[in-house]
């Protein structure tokens, strides 16, 4: 498990890089990155299986705290997992885009 920056998810994320929201679902709803799955951290274990071993999967949350909690869950189930530093609110604050709802 590593953590990344801002501008290293981004490029990812633009690359079509697989990522999940671990927010609770108001959270998310109030604000997220546009195309990022929702899956609460509570809800993790649930959908490990559903996730790729061969690419990484970015965790982002509202700050980067749960994100590193359920990135080292992630990557002890063997995934590639890489918290995002800054979270929801550094993405935003950095002018990114940002969509209220569910789309992904």
């Amino acid at each position: 498990m590593r953590e990344v920056d801002l501008p290293e998810f981004a490029a990812a994320h633009a690359d079509g890089a697989v990522a999940v929201d671990v927010r609770e679902p108001f959270e998310y709803v109030e604000g997220h990155v546009p195309g990022v799955r929702s899956v609460p951290l509570a809800q993790l274990p649930t959908v490990v299986g559903e996730l790729p071993r061969n690419r990484p999967v970015y965790v982002i949350c509202a700050s980067g705290n749960r994100s590193l909690a359920a990135a080292q869950f992630l990557a002890r189930a063997g995934i590639d997992a890489r918290s995002v530093r800054g979270g929801t609110g550094g993405w935003a604050r950095s002018g990114r885009p940002v969509v209220a709802g569910v789309d992904a």
